[in-house]
C-alpha cells in the first residue's frame, strides 16, 4: 500500500509535464506538420537545406559560445576571490552579483539602454561634460551590446557553481604541492585547475543553454538584424504564422538543449557526490596589502559594472525628458493616454504579476519537492532520464509552448490558470534544482537511526527531513516567485490583454514611440527590479553555506 501510494505521488509530476508540456507540444506538431508523411519528410528537407536557417543556426551557437566564453573568463577571478578569502560585506556582495540572474530580461534590457544608450546617462554626460554633438556610444542593436547583457545576466553561474565548488576542495593536494616547492602559479595549473575542470564545464554548460536559449535580450537590444532560434521562432509563428518552420525550429533547439542538459545534470551529479568526500577549506582574510587590492579593486569594479545599468534604470526612471525628479512616468502607469475602451491600467499589472506569481509558487513548489525526492532515490533507474526532462522546459520555445495550450487546451484558453501553468513549467527546473543538493546532502544515518527508535516514514520524515530542508524549501519558493514575476515568452503569447503582467507592459511600452511610453518602461521595470530584487534577499538570507549549485 505504502509502494503503492509512493508511487502515484511520484506520478504527479511525471503527468503535469506529459499534460502541459508533451502534450501542447505534440498538438502544435500535429497542427504544423498535418500532411502526409511524404511531404512531411519533404518539408523538413526543403527547411534544412535553407540557408536562412543555417544562418540562425550559426548566429545562435556562436554568440552562445562566445558569450559563454566571455562570462567564464569574467566569472573565474571573481569565483576565486569568493572560494579563497573572507572579507566584510561578503554576503551582501554575494547578493548584489546575483541579482542580475535573478532579474527579467525585460527589466536588464531597459537598464542598459538607460545606463549606455543613445539617450542613457553615460552618453549624456559624456556629452555635456565633453561638448559632443553626436552620443559616443553607439551600441544599440549590435552584437557587441548582446554579448555585454550575456555576460551581465550569467555572471553569477560561473560565480555560484565553480566557487561554490573551490570553497569545498580539500587543501591538503595544494599544501602538498607547496611543500614539495611548487609556486603558486604551478600548484594552480597542475592541482587547482584540473579539480576545477568539471565544475567549469558544468558552469560553461548551464550559460551556454540560457545564451542559446535567449529571446528576450536579443528580441529588445538586437532588432531585426540579429534572430536566436528562439526569437526566429517567435517571428516566424506570430507575424508569418509559419507553423512549419516554427515547428522544424523548434526540433532543432530541443535536440541541443537536451542534450546539454544530459551533459550538465550527470556532471552536477558527480560533483555533489565528490563534494561530500572531500574536507572544506575555509576562506581567509587577504593576509597583506597586496591582497586586500586585489579583492577591493575587483569587487570595487564587479559592484559598479553590476549596479550601474541598475541604478541608471531607476535615475533615468525618474529624471528621463526632465532636468529635475519628477513622478510622471509613475503617476501614468495608471492614466489611459490613448483613450482606449479596451484599457487595462498598466498598474494594475503589477497585481495581476503577483498573484500569477502566487500560484506559481502553489503549483511549482509541491511538484518541484516530490520530482527532487524521486530523483534523489539511491539507485534510481529514471534519474538518468527523468532530471534532464525535468529542465527540458527550459530549452522550449516558449512561444511554440504558448500555441501549443491555444491548439491543445480547448475551453482552458481562456483561463486565468493558463498563465500560472506555463509560469509553473519553466519555474518547476528551478524548484528541483535548489531543492535537490540540500536533499542529497542529508545524512542517511540520521534517517535510519530514528527508524531504529520505531518512528513511521512520516514522522521520520516530519522530525529529520523537514526541519534541515526548510532553508531550500525557502530558497526554491523564492526561485520560483521571482521566476514567475519575470516570465515573459510564453505570457507574451496567452496572457489576456485585459490581464497584462508587468513584463507585458514594459515590452508594450518600450515597442511604442513617444517619451512616455518609454519613461513608463522605465517606471515599470524599476518596480518589476525592486520586487524580484526582494525575493533575492530571501534566498540569500536563507541559502545554506557551500550550497552554491544552480
Amino acid at each position: 500500500m505504502r509502494r503503492t501510494l509512493l508511487a502515484l505521488l511520484y506520478a504527479l509530476p511525471i503527468l503535469f509535464l506529459l499534460v502541459f508540456y508533451v502534450y501542447p507540444l505534440l498538438a502544435i506538431l500535429r497542427v504544423s506538420f498535418s500532411v502526409p508523411a511524404p511531404e512531411v519528410v519533404s518539408q523538413t528537407l526543403e527547411m534544412a537545406a535553407s540557408p536562412s536557417f543555417w544562418r540562425v543556426l550559426w548566429f545562435t551557437t556562436w554568440q552562445a559560445t562566445l558569450s559563454t566564453v566571455l562570462t567564464v573568463l569574467v566569472g573565474l577571478p571573481l569565483a576565486a576571490i569568493f572560494a579563497r578569502f573572507d572579507f566584510p560585506g561578503k554576503g551582501i556582495m554575494a547578493a548584489l552579483l546575483t541579482i542580475p540572474f535573478v532579474m527579467p530580461t525585460v527589466v536588464v534590457a531597459p537598464a542598459f539602454l538607460a545606463l549606455i544608450g543613445r539617450n542613457g546617462v553615460l552618453n549624456t554626460w559624456l556629452q555635456a561634460s565633453f561638448g559632443l554633438t553626436a552620443p559616443p556610444l553607439q551600441l544599440e542593436q549590435t552584437i557587441g551590446l548582446i554579448l555585454l547583457v550575456h555576460v551581465f545576466y550569467n555572471v553569477a553561474i560561473v560565480i555560484r557553481t565553480v566557487g561554490g565548488f573551490w570553497s569545498n576542495l580539500s587543501p591538503s593536494l595544494g599544501e602538498a604541492a607547496a611543500a614539495l616547492g611548487a609556486r603558486p602559479w604551478q600548484i594552480f595549473h597542475t592541482v587547482t585547475l584540473p579539480l576545477l575542470a568539471p565544475s567549469i564545464l558544468a558552469a560553461s554548460l548551464l550559460v551556454f543553454l540560457f545564451c542559446f536559449t535567449s529571446f528576450g535580450v536579443v528580441l529588445i537590444l538586437g532588432g531585426l538584424r540579429f534572430a536566436t532560434i528562439e526569437v526566429e521562432i517567435y517571428r516566424q509563428a506570430v507575424s508569418y504564422f509559419n507553423l512549419p518552420l516554427a515547428a522544424f525550429l523548434s526540433i532543432v533547439q530541443l535536440g541541443v538543449t537536451f542534450t546539454v542538459m544530459v551533459i550538465y545534470t550527470r556532471m552536477q551529479a558527480g560533483l555533489s557526490r565528490s563534494l561530500r568526500r572531500r574536507r572544506r577549506s575555509q576562506p581567509r582574510r587577504p593576509a597583506d596589502l597586496r591582497q586586500w587590492l586585489l579583492v577591493g579593486g575587483a569587487l570595487c569594479v564587479t559592484a559598479l559594472g553590476v549596479l550601474a545599468p541598475l541604478a541608471a534604470l531607476v535615475v533615468r526612471s525618474f529624471t528621463l525628458g526632465d532636468p529635475g525628479l519628477t513622478l510622471i512616468y509613475y503617476q501614468a502607469l495608471g492614466q489611459n493616454l490613448r483613450q482606449s475602451a479596451f484599457f487595462a491600467p498598466p498598474v494594475a499589472a503589477i497585481g495581476n504579476s503577483l498573484l500569477y506569481a502566487a500560484a506559481t509558487l502553489a503549483i511549482s513548489l509541491p511538484l518541484g519537492v516530490i520530482a527532487a525526492y524521486m530523483l534523489a532515490q539511491p539507485r534510481s533507474r529514471w534519474a538518468a532520464v527523468l532530471d534532464p526532462l525535468l529542465l527540458l522546459p527550459l530549452g522550449t520555445s516558449a512561444v511554440t509552448l504558448g500555441f501549443g495550450y491555444i491548439v491543445a487546451m480547448g475551453p482552458l484558453r481562456a483561463s486565468p490558470w493558463l498563465v500560472p501553468i506555463a509560469h509553473s513549467l519553466i519555474a518547476l527546473p528551478f524548484v528541483v534544482r535548489s531543492f535537490l543538493p540540500a536533499l542529497r546532502a542529508l545524512d542517511q544515518r540520521l534517517r535510519d537511526a530514528a527508524s531504529m527508535l520505531g518512528a513511521t516514514p512520516l514522522r521520520r520524515w516530519w522530525t529529520i527531513d523537514a526541519p534541515l530542508l526548510v532553508r531550500a524549501l525557502l530558497i526554491s519558493a523564492a526561485f520560483a516567485f521571482a521566476i514567475s514575476l519575470g516570465e515573459f515568452g510564453a505570457t507574451l503569447l496567452i496572457a489576456r490583454p485585459d490581464r497584462p503582467t508587468m513584463p507585458m507592459v514594459i515590452y508594450q511600452a518600450l515597442s511604442r514611440p513617444g517619451l512616455i511610453n518609454y519613461g513608463q518602461a522605465l517606471a515599470m521595470s524599476t518596480i518589476l527590479m525592486a520586487v524580484t530584487a526582494f525575493s533575492l534577499i530571501l534566498i540569500e538570507r536563507f541559502r545554506l553555506p557551500g550550497e552554491e549549485e544552480f
